[in-house]
């Protein structure tokens, strides 16, 4: 039998909306609301655990009181019944997916207008914060705004993102599981590559792997890609057939609980020409030389310069997408990003991808690995060396 799962308990998510109102009054927010969908499940995930499957979801967070949950029917509010770490669930009609039935079940829908009177016999509502802007759909937006009477609506997208940047200890140990499922699993899919096998039957060893050591899901939709289109940072695995004398990239992550691993590494063949063979040698040396710069109190500035250096020495300038690391936990890539557009400074318990892409118009290579910040420096959550695999 396998061992009991890692969770978080209910105290903890309410002290995140504790986090969230304490928040709210420093900006004069009275009410905080946030989007989820099953693609996008973080900010409610990290308020209540719950994650959407077909309908929307939605956390609206009053300056005072308790949260409330928002679903789009009877199948939704019955899933959110048993998983939410959130006592008040709702139906809201335009929160259903998007071909949904006309239900037979009876439901009690609310809008935000019914929501908002609410608040506003205990409150007065002059200030709306919006989280998940980008993804929120333009009709609940609208019925957002139809509620709000007089109340201003701000952009509150950085609220909660700031909040999550620091990893609390329940939190860090479910990334250690998601970091430790994930290497084991690369370990086992690795075994299968050789020429002739295809990109998808990788990708599903790792799977197989992944899923049976405890993983809910992956991290981002993951891929094993070789071949003419490496040089896309982003891809999918196919059909096609592993060559001798290649480059496999491995982009690989799985979630556990809702929290994110991902290792990247490439995979050689045999023998390759010089110049993949010096993309690679450069990649390697910037996450290396980027785990050693990184730590507390470090500006993210000098991390990104020192890569941005390195790059240029070995003539790569331009060639990457972005600085050498991002934040990741409930999302693969979360934020911060680690650049120097700023002033941000490393802290204890932030957690990192060093995510190092090169790639020009023929072809791309990445090396990534997870890594949390500590008081006296870095603890590594990858535990296959950092360097390409060779089969």
């Amino acid at each position: 039998m396998g061992s009991a799962r890692k969770i978080i308990p209910r105290s903890e998510y309410d002290k995140r909306v504790e986090k969230i109102q304490t928040a709210m009054r420093e900006k004069d927010i009275d009410v905080y609301i946030v989007h989820s969908c099953e693609c996008e499940s973080a900010n409610v995930r990290y308020l209540t655990n719950f994650w959407a499957v077909f309908d929307f979801v939605g956390v609206l967070i009053p300056r005072e009181g308790k949260p409330i949950l928002l679903t789009g029917g009877p199948e939704s509010y019955e899933y959110a019944k048993q998983f939410a770490q959130i006592d008040d669930i709702r139906v809201h009609p335009m929160y259903v997916e998007t071909s949904a039935p006309e239900w037979d079940k009876p439901t009690d829908p609310y809008n935000y207008s019914k929501i908002f009177d609410e608040f506003r016999s205990r409150f007065p509502l002059k200030k709306i914060a919006v989280g998940n802007t980008n993804t929120i759909p333009h009709q609940i937006m609208k019925d957002i705004m139809a509620g709000s009477g007089d109340a201003e609506i701000v952009n509150g997208d950085q609220l909660i993102m700031k909040i999550r940047w620091i990893k609390s200890d329940n939190e860090l140990a479910l990334l250690r599981e998601a970091y430790r499922i994930t290497d084991e699993a690369v370990r086992s899919a690795v075994e299968i590559i050789k020429p002739g096998v295809r990109e998808w039957e990788i990708e599903a060893a790792w799977r197989a792997k992944a899923y049976q050591m405890g993983a809910e899901g992956t991290g981002y939709p993951i891929w094993v890609t070789s071949g003419p289109y490496m040089y896309q940072s982003l891809s999918k695995s196919t059909d096609r057939v592993v060559e001798k004398d290649s480059v496999i990239q491995l982009s690989l992550g799985a979630k556990y609980q809702g929290y994110c691993g991902n290792l990247c590494r490439p995979v050689l063949t045999g023998k390759i020409d010089q110049k993949r063979s010096d993309m690679i040698k450069t990649a390697r040396e910037c996450l290396e030389e980027t785990a050693a710069v990184m730590g507390p109190g470090v500006p993210f500035a000098k991390v990104y310069d020192i890569f941005q250096a390195r790059l240029e020495k070995a003539g790569y300038k331009g060639l990457n997408l972005y600085g050498p690391a991002h934040g990741t936990g409930l999302q693969e890539c979360e934020g911060p990003w680690v650049d120097n557009r700023g002033t941000l400074i490393m802290e204890p318990n932030m957690v990192f991808n060093i995510d190092v892409w090169i790639a020009d118009h023929e072809f791309g290579i990445r090396f990534e690995d997870g890594v949390i910040v500590t008081g006296g420096g870095l603890e590594r959550l990858t535990a296959l060396p950092a360097e390409a695999i060779q089969r």
